[in-house]
């Protein structure tokens, strides 16, 4: 056996799955290593045939007991449900080591059972639950899963957004008719259907202390790494080749999110959300996104260097999703987020909001790169949807910066928008050396249209159809600044490039655009507009 002193070296020098193969077994033996667990030493097969989920989780009680430790997962093939982390606990992939999430339909429904529902549930079924997952933890501190291994989602569902119970109409929690959690599962439907199954390939809730690590997702369920009101996370040198949720960042506080590469193309790559999941408003605060690339290719076709197109149409028919987004549920709002020095291409572009009496503030988009967007490289909106308990206020927006902005190939029927309600403006929104280059193609009537109001809508704008400017929208709007940026078009626009609809104190300078039929600023409605120097290129 390796001497402790050796193996630590070897350990450097190789890295630690080098080391590991190198060292003679059992290394559990030495005193210094009593903390590693393999868990083939716990019966686990790795031969892509037997459930090996067992196996693991007496490999992680044992270390937990013990105070914590390292659990090994060597090469193989590990077909698994539900898998428990626990305080102070380091699952370590190996290279070659895949687990795979057993399908609830060949293998049985063995996932463990959802937890129970709150007396009104304002979130999904998937959001709130976080016990049906391949890999989760709960309450747990201290916890890092590392390594070049891959989790492979194959049987966790990911088709359909799964029982939806907000807004039914005379809906009662089990809890408060009185049934038990066992009793329930028998009764409804919607719960009983998803017994037994899986929805997230990796999962944390209230957790503290969480550091993911180096390894891959490939198609992670409804939502392949979910965080629900965790702190002190970091997540840095992912690969997530997804259909649905990439990585979805709840009530959470503390969070860096770095070097990760994320392909979604049926639905959100970076997801950040402040949802009522935990019965309670929580601020999702300070959390940073650095050095990451987001796409909408077909499934796995980063994963394999192919990176090819995917055909598929959501339900508003615009195209791919893969985006980095703030707000799809945002009871709780935002507060201290960054997001710098991403790429995202094929796919839809930055958006953010306010929609269920949360406030967005202290938000900054910088030096990112934008290739083949499919609809508005930016788009901030605030509305009142308010899925939210009784009496929740209209949300705010403020304070949102966008600068070191370069896209190009975007669609020309979506520009860039700020747009709120009639009663609740947005506030404070600066563009500085912001350039999108845009299809262009617009007509008479297109620069003629009033886009609808939907005070009520979700995040999506995509309601609102091709918008009267080519370049930027703005509705509804206070204190909004666009400096040293650019508008231009592959073919001849009719519309203008710049339209504000009620806009009080806007500052537009330094613009360059192409000379647009429409002229390049508009502004309509009681909209107070100081437009500096503006240059016709093209």
């Amino acid at each position: 056996m390796l001497a402790n002193a050796e193996f630590g070296r070897r350990a450097v020098t190789l890295g630690l799955g080098a080391a590991f193969a190198a060292a003679a077994m059992p290394v559990r033996a030495s005193g210094a290593l009593r903390g590693f667990h393999d868990v083939r030493d716990y019966g686990a097969r790795g031969d892509g045939k037997a459930i090996d989920s067992p196996a693991i989780n007496r490999a992680i009680l044992a270390a937990a007991r013990a105070g914590g430790g390292t659990v090994i997962v060597p090469p193989g093939r590990y077909l698994c449900f539900s898998i428990r982390l626990k305080d102070n606990i380091t699952l370590v992939l190996s290279a070659g080591s895949v687990i795979v999430a057993a399908d609830p339909d060949t293998h049985g429904r063995h996932y463990d059972l959802p937890e129970a529902a709150f007396e009104e549930q304002f979130t999904d079924f998937g959001v709130y639950h976080n016990h049906t997952s391949l890999i989760y933890g709960d309450g747990a501190s201290n916890v890092a899963i590392i390594g070049k291994g891959m989790i492979h989602g194959l049987g966790l569902e990911r088709e359909g957004p799964g029982p939806r119970w907000h807004g039914m109409p005379g809906f009662r929690s089990p809890q408060s008719l009185g049934l038990t959690p066992e009793q329930a599962r028998l009764t409804n439907p919607a719960e009983r259907e998803q017994q037994g199954r899986g929805n997230k390939a990796v999962a944390f809730k209230e957790c503290r202390n969480i550091v993911l690590r180096d390894f891959t997702v490939l198609q992670g369920g409804h939502f392949a790494v979910y965080l629900l009101g965790c702190s002190n996370v970091t997540l840095d040198n992912l690969t997530v080749d997804t259909d649905r949720d990439g990585i979805d960042v709840d009530c959470c506080r503390n969070v860096r999110i770095s070097n990760c590469v994320v392909n979604a193309h049926k639905d959100d790559a970076i997801c950040l959300k402040s949802s009522y999941a935990l019965n309670r408003r929580i601020v999702c605060e300070d959390v940073t996104v650095i050095g990451c690339k987001t796409s909408g290719y077909a499934l796995g076709s980063v994963l394999d260097g192919s990176y090819r197109m995917s055909d598929y149409l959501s339900t508003d028919k615009v195209g791919v999703l893969g985006r980095i987004k703030l707000g799809t549920d945002s009871v709780g709002g935002f507060r201290n987020v960054l997001v710098t020095d991403c790429n995202c291409e094929n796919s839809r572009g930055l958006q953010m909001g306010a929609i269920d009496g949360g406030t967005l503030e202290d938000v900054t988009f910088s030096n990112i790169t934008m290739r083949n967007i499919v609809n508005h490289p930016l788009f901030v909106r605030l509305s009142a949807r308010q899925r939210a308990p009784e009496g929740a206020p209209v949300g705010t927006v403020r304070r949102v910066r966008f600068s070191d902005i370069n896209v190009s190939g975007a669609d020309g029927r979506y520009p860039c928008g700020i747009v709120g309600i009639e009663d609740k403006a947005i506030e404070d929104v600066t563009l500085a050396n912001v350039h999108v280059r845009c299809s262009g193609g617009g007509t008479a009537e297109d620069a003629a249209r009033v886009p609808p109001e939907r005070r009520n809508s979700s995040l999506e704008p995509s309601f609102m159809g091709t918008l009267p400017a080519f370049g930027l929208y703005v509705r509804h709007a206070r204190g909004i600044a666009a400096t040293d940026v650019s508008f231009t078009t592959e073919r001849p626009d009719a519309r203008p490039a710049i339209v504000l609809d009620d806009v009080r104190g806007a500052q537009i300078g330094g613009v360059r655009t192409s000379a647009p039929v429409g002229g390049a600023v508009k502004a309509m409605g009681s909209s107070d507009v100081e437009v500096g120097r503006v240059a016709l290129i093209g």
